[in-house]
């Protein structure tokens, strides 16, 4: 059993010396022990690695082919106490004909033989001179001296009695219309293993990199590509030892190319994110009708020993890496400007009508607004700020309210709420000493009161400000917050709202830029209890709830991924290692869980608002789930 779904995968690209299968053999046994101490599961090694790829018409000799297999009878037998599978290459005549194929080995033992299927015939391939295609198979079963009786052909999907399958499809395979993977993962292999040999023509590495993760995202699979490296013969091509890991499309490993030593690559892949992502996956399943059924070969137990160290588990999920930062938030800000855009000429509306808090959440609204009225041609006055002080406004987020309505020239308009709570307070016969849910709700709805009644007054729209990290813990007051008329935050979650508006201030006055920065540096606070007698936020909402980066964590991984709760917390503490204690990420998840469950009443009656990633709750589309789901089985 592996680490919560977590396997080991590993791409060997040997030395390696053409028609020399004693070296060859010497050096695939010496990479897989030492892939296999690294803590590979599984190792592939390139197409034909036991004679080299580059042997042209000695493939025809049957002095060569029987050395090849004598190392593959070495290689099994060396590798005996090794608890990894390896797939590894040679020529083997079966019949009259010679094919190019990849046996599959483990503890000792050969588990079965896939021919390459697509054979290349043009330019600098003659693959066809030598050997024959595996549709041209007449058996589906081999005899091999000293081994015993050996499945044979594309049909195979290999597996363990745990999370664990896997395919083999060689080089050209993956080039063709229909690769022979497309098949057998909808048959249940989670991982595509190729053992290829991609000559290093210019643009070649990119184009075969793009094809690896195209097919690993279509499969909803992991894809291990390893190529032929510089010791295959010169004589008219170069071979450059490419290797590309990828995970449901996802780049996970592609080293350097021309490595002159033996290169051993590794990925930590997550065979259960796999089946939830297929399971979930309406387009994947309807493609499994009418296929005519693969054979189910098994490699046994595998021990547990994965530590998540080559494994994709970056503690921020939802903010893009850098390298692809700006256009990802460009593209992120345009989807919320269009969509409020939209709504504003479906419904004519006059105004945007919008509450600003000087906090992250309603500062990220106000800027799409601005966005919107720049797509309709609107001047920024359109946009009818409001700012409503109340019993635990600070001035630090008075000052940066105003600050930035005035610095975007909208509409500003103050409206002091507290005298109208302690009205409502005598009303209710409340007594505002009290600090509970109720002093604090009074606030909130009063807010939103105002909020829609000016809506009404100047024929506009009131904009939502709450974002997917409060949705999802029902962090909003039940008809305050909670509520508007267009929602442009609801799947964009707290972490990234941060780096959305670190791109805006990138992109605006030094003034404005200055007033965005220290919104984000302000703690998060709903300000609704009275700041400290210094005048500091006394109310902050990562105390009570836990930070929101592990929040967000748990997100991801519970929505996207239906991680149960251990899993959770071992991988966060695995990804937050150093910065937060696995106490507090206990703590935390248990908070999310149980607020999840409980706050189900909240989401299934939010507003519209556009879907930005690849999570959202909204209960017309991404997420349905009953208001009253027990979330006993969820407990930690």
């Amino acid at each position: 059993m592996s680490t919560y779904g977590y396997y080991r995968l590993a791409a060997v690209t040997p030395r390696v010396k053409v028609a020399d299968v004693a070296f060859n053999t010497e050096e695939i046994i010496n990479a897989m022990k030492q892939a296999v101490r690294g803590g590979a599961q599984a190792v592939v090694f390139p197409e034909l690695c036991l004679t080299g790829v580059s042997c042209g018409d000695l493939f025809f000799l049957a002095h060569l082919r029987q050395a090849a297999l004598r190392g593959l009878a070495r290689f099994a037998a060396e590798t005996a106490r090794l608890d990894a599978v390896a797939i590894v290459g040679l020529p083997l005549l079966v019949g009259e004909g010679v094919y190019n194929v990849a046996a599959v080995v483990r503890r000792g033992r050969v588990l079965g033989l896939v021919p390459k299927s697509v054979l290349p015939n043009c330019r600098d391939a003659y693959e066809k001179r030598q050997f024959r295609p595996a549709g041209d198979l007449r058996v589906n079963v081999v005899e091999l001296p000293g081994v015993g009786s050996l499945p044979i052909g594309t049909d195979l999907v290999f597996r363990d009695d745990e999370d664990f399958s896997f395919c083999v499809e060689l080089a050209d395979d993956l080039w063709s219309v229909i690769p022979p993977s497309s098949r057998l993962a909808l048959q249940g292999a989670r991982v595509i293993f190729n053992p290829g040999a991609c000559t290093a023509c210019a643009g070649a590495a990119d184009y075969c990199r793009s094809l690896v993760q195209q097919q690993s995202a279509r499969c909803l699979a992991a894809y291990v590509y390893t190529s032929a490296g510089v010791g295959e013969s010169t004589q008219d091509v170069v071979y450059g030892g490419q290797v590309v890991i990828a995970d449901n499309g996802r780049l996970a490993a592609a080293p350097p190319l021309f490595s002159r030593e033996t290169q051993i690559t590794y990925a930590d892949v997550d065979m259960q994110r796999l089946a939830a992502a297929r399971s979930s996956e309406s387009s994947y399943n309807d493609c499994c009708a009418a296929l005519p059924c693969a054979r189910q070969i098994s490699i046994g137990h595998f021990e547990s020993r994965c530590d998540l160290a080559y494994a994709w588990l970056p503690s921020r999920p939802f903010i893009p890496a850098a390298s692809e930062r700006a256009a990802r938030c460009e593209e992120i800000l345009n989807i919320q400007a269009a969509a409020l855009a939209k709504r504003v000429e479906h419904t004519h509306a006059r105004t945007l009508v919008i509450g600003i808090s000087g906090g992250l959440d309603s500062t990220l609204a106000l800027m799409v607004c601005v966005r919107a009225c720049k797509l309709l041609n609107l001047p920024s006055s359109t946009i009818l700020a409001v700012t409503m002080p109340g019993f635990g406004t600070t001035g630090r987020t008075y000052q940066n309210a105003v600050a930035m309505m005035r610095l975007l020239g909208v509409t500003l308009k103050e409206v002091n709420i507290k005298e109208a709570c302690l009205l409502h307070f005598q009303d209710l016969e409340f007594d505002p000493a009290l600090r509970t849910s109720t002093y604090e709700n009074v606030q909130a709805r009063e807010r939103t009161s105002i909020l829609m009644n000016l809506a009404n007054k100047t024929g506009g729209m009131v904009v939502g400000t709450g974002d997917l990290s409060e949705i999802a813990l029902g962090w909003s007051t039940y008809n305050g917050d909670h509520m508007s008329m267009y929602a442009v935050n609801c799947s964009v979650p707290k972490t990234l709202i941060r780096c959305l508006l670190s791109y805006e201030a990138e992109h605006c006055s030094r003034e404005l830029a200055e007033t965005i920065q220290d919104v984000i540096d302000t703690p998060v606070s709903p300000e609704l209890l009275p700041p400290a007698d210094d005048g500091s936020m006394e109310q902050k909402t990562e105390d009570i709830l836990g930070p929101y980066d592990l929040h967000d964590f748990f997100l991801y991984h519970f929505i996207k991924y239906g991680a149960e709760p251990t899993k959770l917390r071992v991988l966060a503490q695995v990804a937050f290692a150093g910065e937060y204690s696995e106490q507090l990420i206990g703590r935390t998840l248990e908070t999310f869980l149980r607020r999840f469950f409980q706050q189900q009443f909240k989401r299934s009656c939010v507003p519209d608002g556009p879907k930005v990633g690849c999570i959202a709750l909204s209960p017309r589309g991404d997420w349905r789930m009953p208001t009253d789901a027990c979330g006993e089985l969820w407990k930690p």
